[in-house]
């Protein structure tokens, strides 16, 4: 990294070595000044991981990075603060998107456009992402720069702050256009978890009731969880004849991100605002007519920054927005200690694909 250790520190790493084996290799990471040592003890497993494990990226991306740990939505305890103001034993979110300035001991202006303030911060070139090129957070020990480490507020229980960094995500797509957001009527596209965190915290950061919030998915069951927003039933609604929207939010992804973009178009007002968040692997063709003829803007969003993981924590503090998102969580946790253990959650999670989220609980 270029910048001085304050000595080292070892770590059980779970890497995924190619796609459904992973070994678990002891690795001596060397401590930064600055940076603190975090034990990482709940996390939960994002469509992302599942594709790397799965194999389903391209088999140029799998030879680039791999071996690799996966995981990004986590949380851990201080273990070595390092001087900073953590103090170890400390209840921590992990924030998985590291700006190339803490890493390389730049000054922002230094860096690159996304650190220097003339692009959106989330979009470092020099950074890296944990479980995206770099070790994530399937291991014991995780050495990151201080400011990448949010302390959790005593009123915030860690199965509601292991979900942050997925609702952080969903509010910095949403900040951008705030202003826009005290007025308008906006339809989110998606009944999995990230349409439903996106729903939530249009609900509970940004103040949308049920009659400025709609979803529109297509399984019903899934649909009755959103009992903040008025649902629809994509198969049977009549986009031709509906009132419009101002804002969209695209939260499907996958083979279903051409009829959710496409029929949010035909949704929007003159004048709208398209926001993409699902993640496809192929290109997707888009009603670009009634995007000229309408005015749209299209916004591009993903990833966080350090700053939406902080005010996203404010947000869960409130006992509203934690009864909402319990409703993502699982009966039980899945117990991870070793590399099987770790192969046998990633195998279940990807042969069920249930809408609640699988927590892992590390045993270190």
């Amino acid at each position: 990294m270029g910048v001085a250790t304050t000595g080292t520190v070892h770590s059980r790493t779970l890497r995924l070595t190619e796609p459904h084996v992973v070994e678990e290799m002891l690795v001596e990471r060397e401590i930064p000044a600055g940076f603190v040592v975090v034990n990482p003890t709940i996390a939960s497993i994002c469509h992302a991981d599942l594709r790397y494990y799965g194999g389903m990226r391209k088999p140029e991306i799998l030879a680039r990075k791999l071996p690799m740990a996966l995981l990004h939505e986590g949380i851990g305890t201080v273990v070595q603060s390092n001087g900073t103001e953590l103090a170890p034993g400390q209840r921590v979110v992990i924030v998985p998107n590291l700006p190339g300035h803490l890493l390389h001991d730049l000054e922002p202006d230094q860096c690159c456009p996304a650190c220097r303030g003339e692009i959106p911060d989330n979009y470092c070139t020099r950074g890296l992402f944990l479980g995206s090129g770099t070790d994530g957070i399937a291991q014991s020990r995780l050495v990151l720069p201080a400011p990448c480490v949010i302390p959790i507020p005593d009123s915030v229980p860690d199965e509601i702050a292991v979900l942050a960094e997925l609702c952080s995500v969903s509010y910095r797509a949403l900040r951008g256009i705030s202003p826009v957001l005290e007025h308008a009527r906006v339809a989110v596209f998606g009944d999995g978890p990230v349409g439903y965190l996106t729903a939530a915290m249009l609900h509970h950061a940004f103040g949308l009731e049920r009659d400025r919030l709609t979803v529109f998915g297509a399984v019903r069951e899934k649909l009755d969880e959103f009992t903040f927003a008025a649902t629809e039933m994509v198969q049977h609604y009549n986009f031709d004849s509906a009132d419009g929207v101002d804002i969209v939010v695209e939260c499907t992804g996958g083979r279903f991100s051409e009829s959710a973009i496409n029929q949010g178009i035909d949704l929007l007002k003159a004048g709208g605002h398209l926001i993409a968040m699902g993640v496809s692997e192929d290109l997707v063709p888009i009603n670009t007519r009634d995007i000229l003829e309408k005015g749209l803007t299209i916004h591009g969003s993903s990833r966080s920054s350090i700053g939406d993981f902080a005010e996203v924590m404010k947000v869960m503090e409130s006992k509203e927005c934690q009864r909402t998102l319990r409703q993502l969580l699982p009966d039980q946790y899945t117990v991870v200690s070793k590399a099987d253990d770790f192969a046998g959650a990633m195998e279940s999670a990807l042969a069920h694909r249930d809408w609640k989220k699988t927590i892992l609980d590390f045993h270190w």
